[in-house]
Parts: structure tokens; C-alpha cells; sequence
């Protein structure tokens, strides 16, 4: 992921502020911290800790995964806000952590091991980013360029894939497309004027670039000679 995302908006800044304070919390506490606000199918469905599908979202499991989750936010997620505002952001973010949860849940009826970190929500707004600026460019592992909805693209196909064949339980693949999933749906029948506007502004994309090419003289006509 290769470009900024500007001066960091209210919305985003928070979270990460409760991010980091969660973080250094669960750094001074036992583990049964985790166990109590990480994401544990079982204990959902055994003992109702309903809590779990939103609170897994502000533990993470080191370093490194709190900042690769924060920078994402932090880079794709201050567009989005500045797009859609504060409140309609956190909604969305929101459902698709929860949305992770509850696919991580069901279909895990029986994991023991918590599933803990913002990336539910991270993928969801990887989801709508790529579809709203679908041809930015983005540097995947920081090497490679690839527009945005190819990386969005390949990271739900990583995360189905590695759903169906991964042991790992500690790694939640299913609330990765759960969050994207969720997202997606959110976008596209919750609020279809959301959707609307992303079609309209492709629209006047493409009228912008028609136009350039008319007025650069990229136009074909008469004038332009012609090779046989």
C-alpha cells in the first residue's frame, strides 16, 4: 500500500487513539482479557457473549498487526470520510467488523481460540475504497503496482482461499470476507444512494476524459490523415 492518506480525519483518529489505548491495556493484563473481549465462537453460542463480535476488533495479537491495521485505516480510510462524513464512516466500518464477527462465529461454531484485530473492518474499507477509486494505483507489499480494485480483488481471493484451507484458527479469514461481504452489502442496498453517487462520479469521469481527448485532438475526423 503505496500513497497517504492525507491529514488524518476525526472519525479515523479516533479509532486509532482506542486502538492503541486498548492495545497498551491488553499489554498489562493476564490473558483471560482476551479471552473475555477477543472474538470466541464457542463462548458466543455457549455462555451469549454477544459483545464479542465488536469488541475482538480492538485487541490485537502484536506489534506489527496493530500498525499494518492502523496504517491501512489511517491511508484508505481518511478518503472515505472526507467522502461520506464522520457518522456514515463508523457505520459502515462498523457493520463490516461486526459483519466479520458474525461470519467467523457461524461458521466456527466450536473455535476456542480467539480471533482478535481490526482487519474486518480494515477489509471493508478496502472494499469500498476499491470501489470508489477503483484506478488508483497502490504498491502491493510496497513493490508491486496494481490498481485498486485488482488489489481488492486479491485479497478476498488470499482470504477465501485461505479460509478453505488454513488450520490456523488464530487467523480470521472468514471475518476478513465477512467485513468485505457485509460492506458490500451495506453499500448496495442499505444505502443506494451511496451507490448511486460512486456510478455518477465514473460518469462524469468519463465525460472529463472524452472531453480531454476532444480537446487535445485525439478525436478521429476528417482532418486526421489517414494511412493505407
Amino acid at each position: 500500500m503505496g500513497f497517504g492518506g492525507g491529514s488524518i480525519t476525526p472519525a479515523v483518529k479516533g479509532l486509532i487513539i482506542v486502538n492503541a489505548a486498548v492495545f497498551f491495556l491488553q499489554m498489562m493484563v493476564d490473558q483471560s482479557f482476551v479471552i473475555l473481549f477477543g472474538l470466541v465462537p464457542y463462548l458466543v453460542w455457549a455462555k451469549l457473549y454477544v459483545w464479542q463480535a465488536f469488541t475482538y476488533q480492538f485487541l490485537h495479537g502484536g506489534l506489527f498487526h496493530i500498525l499494518f491495521n492502523m496504517l491501512a485505516l489511517w491511508m484508505f480510510g481518511c478518503d472515505l470520510e472526507r467522502r461520506w462524513g464522520a457518522w456514515f464512516f463508523l457505520r459502515y466500518y462498523f457493520v463490516s467488523v461486526v459483519g466479520g464477527g458474525i461470519l467467523n462465529t457461524v461458521f466456527l461454531p466450536t473455535q476456542i481460540v480467539p480471533s482478535i484485530g481490526a482487519s474486518a473492518g480494515v477489509y471493508g474499507v478496502l472494499l469500498a475504497y476499491g470501489l470508489i477509486y477503483p484506478q488508483r494505483i497502490v504498491y502491493f507489499y510496497f513493490l508491486f503496482p496494481i490498481k485498486m480494485k485488482h488489489f481488492v480483488m486479491l485479497i478476498g481471493a488470499i482470504s477465501l482461499y485461505s479460509s478453505i484451507v488454513s488450520t490456523q484458527l488464530g487467523i480470521a479469514h472468514l471475518a476478513h470476507l465477512g467485513g468485505m461481504g457485509f460492506g458490500y452489502v451495506y453499500l448496495r442496498w442499505r444505502n443506494p444512494w451511496v451507490w448511486a453517487k460512486i456510478y455518477f462520479d465514473r460518469y462524469r469521469l468519463a465525460r472529463r476524459r472524452r472531453r480531454f481527448r476532444i480537446i487535445s485532438g485525439d478525436k478521429d475526423d476528417e482532418s486526421k490523415p489517414t494511412l493505407h
